[in-house]
């Protein structure tokens, strides 16, 4: 079957998008939100029509609605007065959807065993974020460090081995190296806190998101939120960290990859005591992932957000002016053109609040969904930059000039936008 192709000549591809950088360098809301509303010019993919569309159209129709009037609402803030309430506002909705929290009780927490490394050592804890509802993690502390040390929270993707897996090993050990105390816990239903275990102890409906989906659909049932039980636990963590004698309470980090990136994000929102945040291949905009067709985790979609006109990037606005750094990829399934949408919400806030520009920052990389090793040296810089760490210089990490024309879904080209490995995309 033949398909028409809409095509856009150099001149006016480059025009455009000149236009639109200096839009974003001078904070012209209006005319960004225009052109991040239209549709993509330069797109030649046509509709899959795998599927009748009557309603997938229906509900990308009231999304775009919904987003419509949250744009609006935030292109009427015109001072520190306006975004100051605006965030009050937006940090009440993030709490309806998430519902009450249940009572802070003994956390029990005990050392299973160490293992110990030249530059830090790893001790295997388990604690209880709920009573008798056991919570196991990894705690990286560092050698030869100045007591008391920036500490960081880290959130886990859908691995099968949690905590085990090798890129959230990597930016522990990274991140530890550089005299950080890191906190790295299994999510229900991955690592050791398989909750439908076999004879075997192997999952009987598959780690990670086949027994998030089971557990999440369950608690609908009873008006609970499966999202609210993982953040729970993340809170937790951070209140375990909190205990350690070796952990400076006014430098605290979170981070996480994918369904990491998700929690990094909710908790951004939720908890007050962060300093700084690195969600990454999570934040985009729900109207791309619909539109895409995305699937998602019961996690990920927080009961009322859309009703509230809440965002993904609206949960990393609660905690502003902290410092934030956003890591894409450029060939990610989560569309990094939502992504160039959010940061540039995020930016506006922040001006208005009168914040250093250099407190949000997007580092894009090359590559598919992952953390691999230049997203998590990004993630260090900005966080020594947050936790004044010497070193903290963010360096250019540009891919030679023949890379920078990347081919993916619904792409174009990239372009520098502003500072060491950010890019406008289009």
């Amino acid at each position: 079957m033949s398909q028409s192709v809409n095509r856009v000549s150099r001149r006016k591809w480059f025009g455009s998008t000149a236009t639109f950088a200096a839009a974003i360098l001078s904070c012209d809301w209006d005319h960004v939100c225009n052109a991040l509303a239209a549709d993509d010019p330069t797109s030649t993919a046509a509709p899959l029509n795998r599927m009748p569309r009557m309603v997938q159209e229906y509900f990308v129709g009231q999304l775009r609605e919904i987003e419509h009037r949250s744009r609006q609402v935030q292109s009427n803030l015109k001072t520190k007065e306006d975004a100051l309430a605006h965030i009050s506002k937006v940090r009440e909705k993030i709490a309806d959807c998430f519902g009450k929290f249940p009572e802070r009780t003994p956390l029990n927490a005990r050392v299973t065993g160490i293992v110990e490394r030249d530059a830090y050592r790893i001790e295997n804890v388990i604690f209880e974020s709920r009573p008798q509802f056991y919570v196991t993690a990894n705690l990286y502390v560092p050698k030869n460090v100045i007591w008391p040390a920036p500490a960081v929270v880290g959130s886990c993707g859908h691995s099968t081995n949690g905590k085990a897996h090798h890129d959230y090993q990597a930016f522990c050990q990274g991140l530890a190296t550089k005299g950080y105390v890191v906190l790295i816990f299994d999510p229900i239903g991955q690592g050791e806190r398989l909750q439908y275990p076999n004879e075997q102890l192997k999952s009987r409906v598959a780690p990670g998101v086949g027994e998030h989906l089971l557990v999440g659909n369950q608690q609908f049932l009873v008006g609970e939120f499966f999202g609210s039980w993982r953040a729970w636990d993340g809170m937790r963590a951070l209140d375990y960290l909190l205990s350690r004698e070796e952990v400076d309470p006014q430098r605290l980090g979170i981070t996480g990859n994918s369904g990491g990136g998700t929690m990094t994000t909710w908790l951004c929102g939720l908890d007050r005591r962060w300093s700084m945040g690195a969600p990454s291949c999570f934040v985009t905009t729900f109207r791309r992932n619909l539109e895409n067709e995305l699937p998602a985790d019961v996690e990920q979609c927080p009961p009322r957000a859309l009703a509230h006109g809440l965002d993904h990037i609206d949960f990393l606005i609660a905690m502003a002016p902290k410092p934030i750094i956003l890591m894409a990829q450029t060939r990610d399934y989560f569309d990094i053109r939502g992504t160039i949408e959010a940061v540039t919400r995020l930016k506006r806030i922040y001006v208005l609040l009168g914040a250093s520009p250099d407190d949000v920052r997007l580092y894009t990389g090359d590559g598919g969904h992952g953390y691999p090793k230049p997203a998590r040296e990004a993630m260090y810089a900005h966080f020594n930059r947050a936790a004044g760490i010497a070193g903290s210089t963010i360096e250019p990490m540009l891919p030679p000039e023949e890379e920078r024309t990347l081919l993916c879904t619904k792409s174009g080209q990239i372009s520098e936008l502003e500072g060491p490995a950010v890019y406008l995309f289009t």
